[in-house]
């Protein structure tokens, strides 16, 4: 990129720079604080960049062409000029004809992806009238419970005409039966499917503990997921290997990058091991990630995690499809950013944050209503979270070019540092035996607390600004109205789940349950039974009680 000659003359014009100009300026005015890092203090910030700090990159071997190896500037060709991100709101609540309301207006509205958030009871493989259940029904997402409610959520939307993306891990093989069956029901080829499952059970028992079988169980049944839809649905992703809930629960940018990429070195192994070829599956998986505050640092984060899993997949297990070393991704706002005092100012971190996930190249993107540090985004929220991405696409010209921060120096100094980092840490986990044995271990996630508890402490401490939460307060409690759940809502599903058992055929339902835990036992593909039970109307939690006998519940040791 520049001489040796050019260099040199350029370092010793910065330390010129630096004796005769900036250090006298900061004995006379000082300078805001004494170091200056990126937004999680994963990494150190200088006070300049120049071409000598990216004088180690090889723009053919390190940075290529979009769509091109290592596909550090994007995995298309022609990025956002060709297709923008789809803009796939996160909804879902209450009952299931409540979804399918809201699914409709943010259609009319413009979405152009489909995003389905379960309620607890669901994530955990529970029904709604299980005691486990209790008070918990609708709150976080939409409960289903059998195919009749998901056939009720898709009512009135064709399945061959929207993507669908459904937030669901330990039950996610019941889950995406389902919509295979309402798929089925509506006479679209299973080949036409598009979506993603998020399917990511290792993060679960990193960062959000809904989890139910151990974790040799759970793989066998992501990797029987992985089996079926390459032959069955070969447009939908198969999992979404998941950064977003790791950076939540309090890591920094390089952490998140290195676990979730050591989840899916994980998830390729495990494949391999059962016999699968990695080009088979490969190209149907997906990742997520936060899009968190500092712009700058999230979209070194996405430039380094493509080059990162092109150079994983390419080296460690020598895929030829090009398709399986291009790492595809969704971002969703950083929620944990998101403050109860002055919740307006909601509105401004979810754009900056939803620009770096462009500037960084995202496929997909869910903005947070400004609302969510409260309660379940109201449909004014949403539709302003929308909006948000709806500007950012037709206004703010970030989409015009691709990868418009590319050759600054900051920027590929900064990719480079995230990605030595996150190797770094990759190579501890390696040491450890992988994701899995460090997970088991306890170390990510003392790591992750690790980093949590720091940031806690320079909150509390003002050494971090929060806006409107320790500096520049105002003295007022929020006034808005917030989406509520009521009991009677909950009771409302639980009469629907009543009813669907009432009018189903009883011996049908054992029949298949029965199938199934014949198949568990054994060594069967777990998939084609579980579709057989939902489509008999067998319920979530009769299907996931089955393998529970099967396969035994997780207890988690101490990460203290």
């Amino acid at each position: 990129m520049f001489d040796p000659d050019d260099l040199e003359e350029i370092r010793a014009g910065k330390a010129e720079w630096h004796e005769e100009e900036v250090e006298p300026t900061v004995d006379r005015f000082g300078e805001r604080k004494e170091t200056f890092t990126t937004d999680t203090g994963g990494q150190s910030v200088d006070r300049l960049y120049t071409p000598a700090d990216v004088s180690d990159v090889d723009y053919q071997e390190d940075l290529g062409y979009p769509g091109e190896p290592p596909y550090t500037r994007g995995v298309y060709s022609t990025g956002y000029r060709g297709r923008l991100w789809t803009m796939r709101q996160y909804a879902g609540f209450s009952t299931p004809e409540d979804t399918n309301e809201r699914y409709h207006y943010l259609l009319d509205q413009g979405q152009t992806g489909l995003s389905m958030a379960f309620d607890l009871p669901t994530q955990m493989g529970h029904d709604s009238d299980a005691s486990m259940s209790a008070g918990e029904i609708g709150k976080a997402g939409v409960a289903i419970d059998s195919l009749a409610d998901m056939e009720t959520v898709f009512d009135g939307i064709p399945l061959d005409e929207v993507s669908t993306s459904m937030t669901i891990n330990a039950p996610a093989s019941v889950l995406l039966a389902m919509y295979i069956a309402v798929g089925d029901q509506q006479g679209v080829d299973r080949e036409q499917l598009r979506g993603t499952i998020q399917n990511d059970i290792l993060k679960e028992y990193i960062a959000r503990n809904t989890y139910i079988y151990p974790p040799e169980s759970s793989m066998r049944i992501i990797t029987d997921i992985f089996e079926f839809c390459a032959s069955e649905t070969p447009k939908f992703n198969t999992i979404s290997i998941s950064g977003y809930h790791i950076r939540e629960a309090g890591s920094t940018a390089a952490q998140e990058l290195a676990f979730t990429l050591g989840d899916g070195i994980e998830y390729v192994e495990t494949a391999i091991e059962a016999g699968l070829d990695v080009d088979d599956f490969a190209p149907q998986l997906s990742f997520f990630f936060n899009g968190h505050n500092n712009i700058f640092e999230e979209v070194a984060k996405f430039r380094a995690a493509r080059r990162m899993w092109h150079d994983i997949i390419d080296e460690r297990f020598d895929a030829n499809d090009p398709k399986s070393k291009q790492l595809k991704f969704h971002t969703q706002t950083a929620g944990s950013m998101l403050t109860a005092q002055q919740i307006e100012n909601n509105v401004v971190r979810v754009a900056y944050q939803a620009l770096a996930a462009v500037l960084g190249g995202t496929q997909s993107l869910h903005t947070n209503g400004k609302d969510e540090a409260l309660a379940l985004p109201t449909e004014e929220s949403v539709r302003t979270a929308l909006r948000t991405q709806q500007i950012l696409a037709h206004e703010s010209g970030a989409a015009d070019t691709i990868d418009p921060l590319a050759g600054s120096y900051y920027v590929e100094s900064l990719t480079d540092d995230v990605e030595e980092e996150a190797y770094e840490i990759l190579e501890e986990v390696d040491e450890r035996g992988g994701m899995r044995e460090a997970i088991e271990q306890q170390w990510v996630q003392r790591q992750i607390q690790d980093t949590s508890f720091d940031r806690q402490k320079e909150i509390d401490s003002n050494d971090r600004i929060i806006v409107g939460v320790n500096e520049f307060e105002v003295d007022e409690d929020p006034e808005m109205d917030v989406q509520e759940i009521t009991e009677e809502d909950q009771q409302r599903q639980i009469d629907s789940l009543e009813s669907t058992r009432a009018g189903r055929d009883d011996d049908a339902v054992e029949a298949k349950l029965e199938a199934l835990r014949e198949a568990a036992q054994g060594e069967d593909n777990l998939m084609p039974y579980i579709i057989d039970a939902v489509k008999v109307y067998a319920t979530v939690g009769e299907i996931c009680n089955v393998l529970r006998d099967e396969f035994g519940e997780y207890q988690p040791g101490s990460a203290v």
